[in-house]
C-alpha cells in the first residue's frame, strides 16, 4: 500500500508487478530481483484507486502484446466507465527490430477490418514504426494499435480499465470487436507530439487535454515547475532522484504537490506527470 513521508511531503506508491506471457525474464537490475519470473508491468497504486486520473506503468515485452483500441471519453462514459484512456509511450529500451503499432498503414472500412480481425489478417493492416531508444509516441483514443516485443516502456495513462481487444494471435482471452471497431479511427494517425527526446533535456510532451507530461533532467526548468500544480506523479527514469531529500529509486514512483522539492543529479532524468 502507499507510504505517507511522516512530514506529508511526498507519498510512496505501491509497487504492483505482474507477470505477462509476453513478459520478460529479463528485466534491468535496477528494478529489482523478480527470481526469473517473466514480468510484462510495473505499475503503482495510487491511494485515490479508480478516482485517480493518471496511471503510470512500465512495460517490458517479449513478443507482441494484442491488437487494441481504447474510447474517449464520451465513449467510455456511454458504456460505463468514469474516463476514456488516451496514453503515451517513451521507449527506454529496445531491440533490433522492435516496432509499435500506430494506426493503419491505409484507410480500411470497418466491415474490412471485422474480418480481417477474424482471420487474423489485420496484423498486415497495422502501421508497424521501427521503434529505438528515446522515442516518444502520443496514443490517441481510437487509434488502433499494438506494442511490439523487445521493448522496455514506460507508459503514462488515463486512469481507466477500459480496453478493446480486436486481435491477440491465438491467446485465449475475449476480443471486442463490436466496441472497438465502433469507436476506432480506421486509417492512418500520426499525432503531432510523436517524437524523439534527448535524455539530457527538459521538455514538455504533453500538455492536456487529459494530463500533462514533462520530462525533468539537470537543470530543471523553473518554466515546468511552475506549471506544475495539483497532485503529481514523479517518476524516475534512472538513479540519481530525489523528493524531499528521499531518494527515488527506479522501479519507484510518488506523489507530491510541491514540485520545488525535486532534485535531479547531473545525467539522470525522470517524468513528472499531474492532471489537465
Amino acid at each position: 500500500m502507499a507510504t505517507q513521508h511522516p512530514d506529508a511531503m511526498l507519498t510512496r506508491l505501491e509497487t504492483i508487478v505482474v507477470e505477462k506471457p509476453w513478459g520478460r525474464t529479463d528485466i534491468p537490475a535496477d528494478f529489482g530481483d523478480f527470481g526469473g519470473r517473466r514480468i510484462g508491468e510495473i505499475w503503482f497504486a495510487n491511494p485515490a484507486g479508480d478516482d485517480a486520473p493518471i496511471m503510470v506503468k512500465f512495460l517490458f515485452t517479449s513478443e507482441r502484446l494484442s491488437i487494441q483500441v481504447h474510447p474517449n471519453d464520451e465513449a467510455a462514459r456511454a458504456a460505463g466507465f468514469p474516463r476514456g484512456k488516451e496514453e503515451c509511450w517513451l521507449i527506454l529500451d529496445a531491440q533490433p527490430g522492435a516496432e509499435l503499432g500506430v494506426g493503419l498503414n491505409r484507410e480500411t472500412a470497418r466491415e474490412t477490418l471485422h474480418d480481417a480481425a477474424l482471420d487474423g489478417s489485420i496484423v498486415d493492416m497495422i502501421d508497424w514504426r521501427p521503434s529505438k531508444e528515446n522515442d516518444f509516441v502520443y496514443n490517441r483514443a481510437g487509434t488502433i494499435h499494438a506494442i511490439g516485443g523487445g521493448l522496455t516502456v514506460v507508459e503514462v495513462q488515463q486512469n481507466v480499465d477500459c480496453t478493446y481487444r480486436l486481435y491477440d494471435y491465438g491467446r485465449p482471452r475475449e476480443l471486442h470487436l463490436d466496441q472497438g471497431l465502433k469507436v476506432s479511427n480506421p486509417g492512418p494517425v500520426h499525432d503531432p507530439r510523436d517524437t524523439v527526446v534527448d535524455p539530457a533535456a527538459n521538455r514538455m510532451l504533453v500538455s492536456g487535454p487529459h494530463f500533462h507530461l514533462a520530462q525533468l533532467a539537470v537543470p530543471i526548468d523553473p518554466a515546468i515547475i511552475e506549471q506544475a500544480t495539483g497532485e503529481l506523479t514523479f517518476v524516475p527514469l534512472s538513479a540519481g532522484c530525489r523528493v524531499a531529500g528521499e531518494a527515488i529509486a527506479l522501479g519507484e514512483a510518488v506523489l507530491l504537490t510541491d514540485p520545488t522539492e525535486i532534485e535531479v543529479d547531473e545525467g539522470a532524468r525522470a517524468l513528472l506527470t499531474w492532471p489537465a
